[in-house]
């Protein structure tokens, strides 16, 4: 199968690509009745390209290899897209209450996000380099798919997952389900002022936690003076574990016992009181809590190994051709 290279520079390639129209325009895969062109393919990478330019910026191997690695992606993608259209139009599903469906639903789209002016999309179209009839293709597409997808594997209500299924899936994966020692924690944070002078947050702080000593609870001091989202809630961080705050923080918060709170904590970024409400020791999440999420796990396990199988058979029955 022959592939567009894809150089270690962002810029680069796509400087490379403008510059060779006749690759970017060729054909890279034949599906039955429809091809999916270089093009195409370029566009779907193209959004994923800087965060792999990002994350391998500094080694242009392994940057040119997780490229190639979201090209393979994005053909098997395209193949995928082209079966399950070419079953639709098979199946005879094909109809003018589909076509009249399609159009309704853009002309809603235009009214939400093109403030009901249909020369707005259209311009908006051209400026990508795209026709009305090449979005209401794409559209269609999109529809038919998602309705395919929904009826041959994405029904969640299709799959039932027995109690002895869950059961087993616990057992065998109980490292999964380890919880780390744990705090309820609750914590004042005082920052400075862009005006105040550099000892005023620690000041402040000293004197929040005097009244707390005086009696006046955490929660209420936290919720009059403390910054941050947690205020209302009386500084309320909830479940927290070791590694949750920077190892100063963390270090205080869990030496201290239900009840009793820390004295001030003097960090570069603010001044920090902490209050521990209760712990809990590492333990193994019991069943109960878990059943729900494993029920999940399993049930977009199996819709995966479904929907493998239903595009398998598709490929089995198509013509597919890699150039």
């Amino acid at each position: 199968m022959k592939r567009f290279s894809f150089v270690a520079v962002g810029a680069a390639l796509f400087c490379i690509l403008q510059g060779r129209a006749e690759l970017v325009t060729g054909i890279s895969v034949v599906v039955d009745n429809s091809v999916i062109t270089y093009a195409e393919i370029e566009d779907g990478v193209r959004p994923r390209v800087a965060t792999a330019l990002h994350m391998y910026g500094n080694d242009p191997q392994k940057y040119d290899d997780q490229v190639r690695k979201l090209e393979s992606q994005e053909i098997e993608r395209l193949v995928e897209d082209k079966l399950i259209v070419h079953e639709f139009t098979a199946a005879g599903y094909t109809t003018n209450v589909l076509e009249a469906f399609i159009d309704d639903r853009i002309h809603k789209e235009i009214q939400q996000d093109y403030y009901g002016d249909r020369a707005r999309l259209i311009k908006t179209l051209e400026a990508q380099g795209k026709t009305y009839e090449m979005f209401r293709r794409g559209e269609r597409e999109k529809f038919i798919i998602e309705y395919m997808n929904y009826q041959n594997s994405s029904n969640p209500h299709k799959i039932l997952i027995s109690p002895l299924k869950i059961e087993q899936y616990y057992t065998a994966h109980k490292d999964d389900f380890k919880v780390d020692d744990q705090i309820h924690l609750r914590m004042i944070v005082i920052t400075n002022g862009p005006d105040d002078a550099p000892e005023m947050a620690r000041k402040v702080a000293e004197e929040i936690e005097a009244k707390i000593d005086s009696g006046v609870p955490f929660a209420e001091m936290a919720g009059v003076y403390s910054a941050g989202s947690q205020r209302a809630e009386g500084g309320d961080r909830g479940w927290v574990d070791r590694t949750y705050y920077k190892a100063e923080l963390s270090k205080e918060a869990f030496a201290l016992k239900p009840g009793h709170h820390s004295g001030v904590i003097e960090l570069p970024e603010a001044c920090y009181l902490m209050m521990v409400d209760e712990s809990r020791p590492a333990h193994i999440r019991p069943l109960s809590e878990v059943r729900d999420d494993i029920e999940r796990t399993l049930k977009d396990q199996e819709n995966l190994r479904l929907r493998k199988e239903w595009i398998e058979r598709l490929k089995r029955k198509s013509f597919i051709e890699y150039y």
